[in-house]
């Protein structure tokens, strides 16, 4: 995506959610996500998981692909470098806002398989 034809209001509005920033941060650091784990690394109903990542889709900073039953979410990497400059800082002064969720996908059991 372009810079200067990338929605920065939509973006940065999308944010304005705590599930859907601490979403955003935990498929960043953990470079792709299915909607099952997201599900259960915030102990939230799949229905609002899958809104609030389609918020994130719809404002640019995350991509989809399905992969047979599952959908994947990973970052968009058209992001623009200042919004992805953005992201890195958030993360590094919030990671409070994942280590509940990190562990929790540490103890998932039956996790979907990755295929390249």
């Amino acid at each position: 995506m372009n810079p200067q034809v990338f929605p920065a209001v939509a973006a940065f509005r999308a944010l304005g959610d705590e599930l859907r920033l601490a979403a955003l941060l935990l498929i960043r650091d953990q470079g792709m996500l299915c909607v099952c784990e997201v599900t259960e690394a915030f102990e939230a109903p799949q229905p609002k998981v899958s809104r609030h990542l389609a918020t994130l889709r719809d404002a640019g900073w995350l991509e989809a692909e399905r992969r047979g039953q599952w959908v994947y979410y990973y970052l968009n990497p058209a992001l623009p470098e200042w919004l992805g400059q953005v992201l890195d800082a958030t993360a590094m002064n919030n990671t409070a806002l994942i280590e509940t969720p990190l562990a929790r996908l540490a103890l998932m059991a039956d996790r979907p398989a990755r295929c390249s």
